[in-house]
């Protein structure tokens, strides 16, 4: 009886160990929904700003696009949580740009995006990021390059949801339920 209760107190306290350990080598969630580096960029309208940590709100959209082509499918997250008018959700456009390498170059790119978006409000919220595009899609956990994303970031830049390619009603409605929480418990 003896060995049976302390054969079966070996077992517990077994398991209880390996789970412990299971639980710290886990990835946690943040891990799991990608993590953005932090950097240094200047918005369109030229005003400095260090991402993550001055992300316009605790919980930030952040359209993130890889080249022009996806205009649209940012333009239609835009226009599907009517963004352009104002409202409760803060977010911003970062374009993710493959850097050329040198300043001269990076100024002419700038040039040429201010050329495309003259409204002040669009130079406010575009922040070109000059980067390692693959780098930036495996921080963030992306699938790829070749489609717009949309992700909800935090301060710590840890992305708390994603989208993927045009809007959609139902993956526009987990985003918010993501931005707005206390919103949705009340």
């Amino acid at each position: 009886m003896a060995t049976s209760v302390l054969a079966s107190t070996a077992v517990w306290l077994a398991a209880g160990a390996a789970a412990g350990v299971l639980a710290l080598a886990m990835p946690d969630e943040g891990t799991l929904m990608g993590q953005l580096p932090h950097f240094k960029a200047r918005r369109l309208d030229q005003q400095p700003v260090a991402l993550p940590q001055e992300l316009p709100s605790d919980r930030t959209l952040a359209l993130v696009v890889f080249g022009r082509g996806q205009r649209a499918e940012a333009q239609s997250w835009i226009h599907g949580l009517g963004l352009a008018h104002g409202g409760a959700i803060p977010w911003l456009k970062v374009a993710v740009l493959e850097d050329p390498g040198d300043e001269p170059r990076r100024a002419a790119i700038e040039r040429d995006m201010r050329a495309r978006h003259a409204s002040a409000a669009d130079r406010a919220r575009l922040v070109p990021l000059f980067t390692d595009r693959q780098a930036f899609v495996k921080a963030a956990r992306l699938s790829g390059t070749d489609h717009a994303s949309v992700l909800v970031l935090d301060r710590d830049g840890r992305v708390l949801a994603r989208a993927e390619g045009a809007f959609d009603e139902l993956k526009a409605q987990a985003l918010r339920e993501t931005l707005l929480p206390q919103a949705i418990g009340e």
